[in-house]
């Protein structure tokens, strides 16, 4: 089916690359052009529109800096994949939760769920003895159908008993210690860098390893200070992007 679009008004006080970027931000919008679908060429769109290259280079520009196409070179400009935002600070709510509340398909796999002693880095994050019980998770979340992030998660063994047999295959985490443990989160510090996965993580997330990654560490703690939650997260650059509000 072709595509139609609004005729630029060539009379009015707003620039022809606006007008004519506003027309192609809309067709984004609306769905009409999905993600990593091609844009018309440079030479369509200024047939298209009776505008010069300039102005049709103008137009793409201002989408790109928006983050709503991307161009690849010799090949044209391209929709911009859709990314998950999430909430970054500010809540305790868990991922999973965030995403559907927002209309998402989120599925959880269970990769490892094994009952250990805490090594040195769970112990100071967790501020328990070295060598204390602990309860290790690892799970790969994805959204949608895609890979979205990968999670390796210790918690004290003591405040989670019988954590490491509870099936949690699509399960929120926070969910569960909230009904089963009695553990409501009062608050987090979490760090943020950029990242290159190792073979298997990039196996798992279906990215390359030279492919950038955010990694997330956090630690949750009780009203009492008691620190019940230590993890590190790798998500997908190309998926998501963090909301950070600050008041």
């Amino acid at each position: 089916m072709t595509m139609t679009y609004p005729r630029l008004d060539r009379d009015g006080s707003e620039p022809l690359w606006m007008q004519l970027m506003r027309a192609l931000r809309a067709r984004i919008e609306n769905g009409e052009l999905g993600p990593d679908q091609p844009l018309p060429s440079e030479a369509e769109l200024s047939d298209m529109f009776s505008v010069s290259r300039t102005v049709v280079r103008e137009a793409l520009r201002e989408l790109v800096q928006q983050r709503l196409i991307y161009k690849v070179k010799g090949r044209g400009a391209f929709v911009s994949p859709r990314k998950t935002e999430v909430r970054f600070i500010g809540s305790m709510s868990g991922s999973a939760d965030d995403l559907r509340e927002s209309g998402r398909r989120v599925t959880t796999q269970t990769i490892g769920q094994t009952l250990g002693e805490a090594d040195e880095r769970e112990a100071a994050l967790l501020r328990i003895p070295l060598g204390e019980q602990v309860v290790r998770l690892r799970r790969l979340r994805r959204v949608d159908g895609q890979p979205w992030l990968l999670v390796d998660t210790a918690l004290p063994a003591r405040l989670v008993p019988g954590l490491e047999r509870t099936v949690l295959e699509n399960q929120s985490l926070y969910d569960v210690l909230r009904r089963r443990y009695g553990i409501e989160p009062a608050a987090a510090d979490r760090w943020i860098e950029a990242v290159f996965p190792d073979r298997e993580d990039a196996a798992l997330l279906e990215v390359t390893t030279s492919t950038p990654l955010l990694g997330i560490e956090s630690v949750a703690w009780l009203d009492d200070n008691t620190r019940f939650e230590a993890y590190y997260a790798l998500h997908r650059s190309d998926q998501t992007r963090f909301y950070v509000g600050i008041r």
